[in-house]
């Protein structure tokens, strides 16, 4: 399956107009910069839920003005949001919401990691959400990443004081955080982790706090904030010709799928940050007061940082070559350090400036994009110095096997490329290029990962690197460097994609839910694609019993690589209502297949690989439908549409440019997508035409918008106002305010049983005002709280219906929840 959203956005690096996946290529400025952080021993953690939760200005500031090694910890991937620039929602959303956070913290400077905590949707506290993470998981994971990254400072984006007046997943972020601070220090608390690093108490946690936690700009205008550290944060910097918040806003930016482009701003800004542990600095524009950042908290550091200071005052911006000779002797003094954190860190900060200042070239891709365990492929490295300084290429070792790919060594004279092709072997046991968080079956609120080393990592683990091993002045340094594929496109020019491992075979079903309104047999779809040449073996289709599946098996043979064909099956239901996983499982050589390839593809990400469980859901449901044509209008972009073919309309997605009276004629109802309102301006000025349609007997059904930016505050025919209600218990106890209304009576008659084995959420962003025009049908609440009644409203208008509903149908529908369809097929009919 191929996932892409048609729209052309224009990508601005931070220092280049580039792609993902692009080397880094460094400019002299740039370099001087680096070498400036070379100098600082200091590092600082900012820890929330979500990505996009993190402050990139704060991050920014320190990566690039304080020179802070700076780390955002996200607790989940973003999982349970909506997407606005495409289909994909749960773990493929999370992984492109992982890939936008990588993105970001190349912008500004920082580094990125997460926890194994799933993003299950909004919570309105922390006690759910502790409920469903496993909060002992998720702590471990926080004292790891603790552990490893060392920070002095700690920065939580929320507050743990204030638990129900912001979605639970942040509060539980800061609460977290305050127990993670103090374990993280006692060695009685997971002693396994010690086998790979240290206990390691950081010296203070701040919070950072802003307007939205005074309910507004005004009344934070207005508070008293001397309590507070005040941290000057609108820093120009002038070699790289930018401002920290125009940085700050590249990197927010990133965050494409939840809407949050940003534009640059300059001048003044203040961020204000409150002690929360630890003690407090007396000067408010260092948060590392009292921590020794320089290379005398290392032991043996003091000459080191004599040397590099020397470096940083003798640099030449027209020739950075000039500063190798002093590097590389740095890199050997770092080199003999005790301290093995700092050590690690600043050996792989120096190995970057020295190929920058050098101009060494080091790169190693394949010709193929992909490839399965055990093929051969032809592999192209190349090794280049652009200086005067003597560089030998000592060895080349493709890992991980150290596989050598250079006989004997080569002095790599100034301007004079080496490079060769050649023929090397994927190792057997090589392990498929997928999201390592999505390997195993998790629960709703936690990813399976069980190997530690993996945990806190934020990409996808690719084991194929080339291992140069370069020599200056005597001094033999590593260099690794992932195998990618590049290829020449005739647009854009130089392209770079990751290389993935794949399995042999791949398989689809074309259906995600196949729904059975009767007892007639269905054909099943199913898609095979080759992962290699000369691919032959049988593919099955597993139902549960009470299904019936006709062939047993079906023989494949697809003769190259990538090649696909498409197979069916015919599919009888059992004769009662039930809901079903079916699964297709490729056979070679007595070896099961069952993954399904998804590729993502979005210009601002590297291209990802996704490979889950090859499954789709089969629904026999009670259902009837009345009324056959429907127009719908995309918004945000959701699923529906498929799901209302597979319930048998006939749909035609319609542009608001497309939307007239005329248009509309002989339609049986018009449905808008998720967030239509916010994303779709021109809506504005198509709801006299939409109106008409109901009033001349049409039935027009508009799924949720928030309350954020709406095309017009106007668009229902009576007043209705949206608020933030929701229920976020997808189990919610749902009450019939008038159980003869006809919405839950015609031509499925609605019970309890059909808000069962919901998923998510309920519903949300719910009206909370209407007209009396609008009759509320039902209502349900989260524990403890109210009851919320605007998750369906019905209003007769001429001779049709207008109806609002923040069910989350956008979400049960492709799930094949039988009551969801048999509750927006009365909405549809209603009238007929």
């Amino acid at each position: 399956m191929r996932l892409k959203y048609s729209l052309l956005f224009l990508f601005i690096a931070i220092y280049s107009f580039a792609q993902p996946n692009l080397p880094d290529k460094p400019t002299s400025a740039e370099i001087y910069a680096k070498l400036e952080k070379l100098n600082f021993l200091g590092s600082a953690l900012y820890i929330a839920a979500h990505p996009d939760d993190e402050n990139t200005r704060l991050i920014s500031f320190l990566a690039n003005n304080v020179k802070a090694r700076t780390g955002y910890l996200s607790l989940t991937r973003g999982d349970g949001g909506q997407n606005l620039i495409g289909l994909e929602l749960r773990e493929l959303l999370g992984v492109i919401r992982t890939q936008e956070l990588i993105e970001a913290r190349k912008v500004d400077g920082g580094e990125q990691f997460f926890s194994r905590a799933n993003d299950f949707g909004y919570s309105k506290v922390p006690d759910e959400t502790l409920q469903i993470w496993n909060k002992e998981q998720v702590l471990q994971d926080m004292v790891w990443v603790i552990r490893k990254f060392r920070p002095d400072v700690i920065i939580n984006r929320f507050d743990h004081r204030s638990p129900g007046t912001t979605h639970g997943h942040h509060t539980s972020s800061a609460m977290l955080t305050q127990e993670a601070y103090t374990l993280a220090n006692n060695p009685d608390y997971e002693p396994g982790q010690l086998k790979f690093t240290k206990v390691w108490q950081p010296k203070r946690v701040l919070f950072n706090t802003s307007w939205w936690f005074f309910g507004g700009r005004e009344n934070f205008e207005k508070a008293d904030k001397s309590k507070y550290i005040n941290l000057s944060t609108g820093i120009y910097y002038p070699l790289l010709g930018k401002s920290n918040q125009e940085i700050a806003a590249l990197s927010r930016s990133k965050h494409k799928s939840q809407g949050f482009g940003t534009t640059g701003a300059r001048g003044e800004d203040m961020e204000y940050l409150e002690l929360i542990k630890g003690t407090e600095p007396k000067n408010k524009q260092n948060l590392f007061e009292g921590i020794d950042t320089s290379w005398n908290r290392v032991n043996g550091g003091k000459p080191i940082g004599e040397a590099v200071a020397a470096i940083i005052k003798n640099y030449d911006f027209k020739n950075p070559a000039a500063s190798v000779p002093a590097l590389v002797k740095v890199y050997g003094m770092v080199n003999r350090l005790d301290d093995e954190y700092w050590k690690n860190v600043k050996l792989n900060e120096l190995k970057e400036i020295i190929a920058a200042c050098s101009g060494l070239y080091l790169e190693a891709y394949a010709e193929a994009q992909s490839a399965t365990p055990g093929d051969n492929i032809k592999l192209h490295w190349e090794a280049i110095n652009r200086s005067s300084n003597t560089i030998l290429l000592k060895n080349i070792k493709l890992q991980p096997e150290s596989t050598d790919l250079l006989a004997n060594e080569i002095k790599l004279a100034n301007n004079m490329n080496q490079e060769t092709t050649t023929d090397v072997q994927i190792p057997e046991n090589a392990t498929y290029a997928s999201p390592y968080w999505l390997a195993e079956k998790g629960t709703a609120g936690m990813y399976q990962v069980n190997d530690l080393q993996k945990i806190g990592q934020p990409d996808i683990l690719r084991e194929l690197t080339a291992t140069f091993t370069v020599e200056i002045d005597g001094t033999a340094i590593p260099f690794e460097r992932q195998v990618v594929h590049k290829f020449n496109d005739p647009v854009k020019g130089e392209v770079y994609q990751p290389f993935d491992v794949v399995p042999a075979v791949t398989t689809q079903i074309l259906n995600k839910v196949q729904l059975f309104k009767d007892n007639r047999r269905q054909t099943a779809m199913v898609k095979i694609k080759a992962g290699k040449d000369n691919c032959k073996g049988v593919l099955n289709f597993i139902l549960p019993e009470g299904w019936q599946v006709s062939p047993a098996f079906i023989p494949f043979e697809l003769q190259t690589k990538g090649s696909e064909t498409i197979v069916s099956f015919e599919v009888t239901p059992p004769s009662y209502p039930t809901e079903a996983t079916a699964k297709s499982i490729a056979v070679i050589d007595n070896k099961e297949y069952n993954c399904e390839q998804i590729i993502i593809d979005y210009p601002h990400i590297a291209t990802q690989q996704v490979l889950l469980p090859s499954v789709a859901r089969f629904t026999k449901a009670d259902l009837k439908i009345k009324g056959e044509r429907i127009a719908y209008i995309m918004g945000a972009g959701d699923n529906v549409p498929e799901s209302l073919k597979q319930m048998g309309y006939e749909v035609a997605l319609l542009t608001p440019e497309a939307i007239s009276e005329e248009s509309l004629k002989g339609f049986d109802a018009v449905v808008l997508g998720i967030r239509a309102y916010n994303v779709l301006e021109s809506l504005a000025l198509k709801q006299d035409a939409l109106f008409n349609f109901v009033k001349n007997g049409g039935n027009m059904v508009v799924q949720y918008n928030t309350t954020g930016h709406l095309a017009i505050r106007d668009f229902a025919p009576y007043h209705l106002r949206i608020s933030r209600d929701r229920v976020t218990e997808e189990d919610a106890e749902v009450t019939f305010l008038d159980a003869t209304h006809p919405v839950l009576n015609y031509p499925n008659k609605i019970t309890a049983n059909d808000f069962k084995g919901w998923v998510q959420e309920q519903g949300l962003y719910y009206p909370d005002e209407w007209a009396k025009e609008f009759t509320p049908v039902l209502s349900a609440h989260d524990m403890g709280e109210t009851p919320k009644k605007g998750a369906l409203l019905v209003a007769k208008y001429g001779k049709g219906y207008y109806i609002y509903t923040g069910l989350s149908f956008f979400r049960e529908l492709p799930e094949g929840v039988s009551g969801a369809y048999r509750l927006m097929a009365n909405i549809i009919a209603l009238g007929k």
